[in-house]
């Protein structure tokens, strides 16, 4: 369901699989270990199309709240429009702000330079 791997000093993790409403919890964990064991790094989340879900979103944002006392630079990049509206409005105002874009090259080349 989750791949990760590091590139230009970013994490990417890829959620591949849709989660649905009763694995939800265990994907916002998996991000949240992976955040921590590769922390200070900043952490690029890319949803593929299959997994571009209300669920996915829900995890993603869980997992985004649980690890915003490390003040790590959490984005998504998804090509779903739907997917990158749900995280947009629910997000919240808390730092660090999760950043949305929709193409992963741009997101990867966003997280390094903040991060340098």
């Amino acid at each position: 369901m989750v791949s990760h791997r590091v590139e230009h000093d970013v994490l990417l993790i890829t959620v591949q699989e849709d989660p649905g409403v009763t694995g939800r919890a265990g994907l916002a964990t998996e991000i949240t270990d992976l955040i921590h064991a590769h922390h200070p790094s900043p952490v690029l989340v890319v949803i593929d199309n299959a997994a571009a879900t209300p669920a996915t979103a829900s995890a993603v944002l869980r997992a985004h709240r649980q690890c915003g006392n490390l003040k790590t630079l959490l984005s998504v990049a998804t090509h779903d429009a739907l997917t990158r509206r749900l995280f947009e409005d629910n997000a919240g105002s808390g730092e660090p702000r999760l950043v949305v874009h929709h193409r992963v090259d741009v997101a990867i080349d966003t997280a390094y330079t903040a991060a340098a």
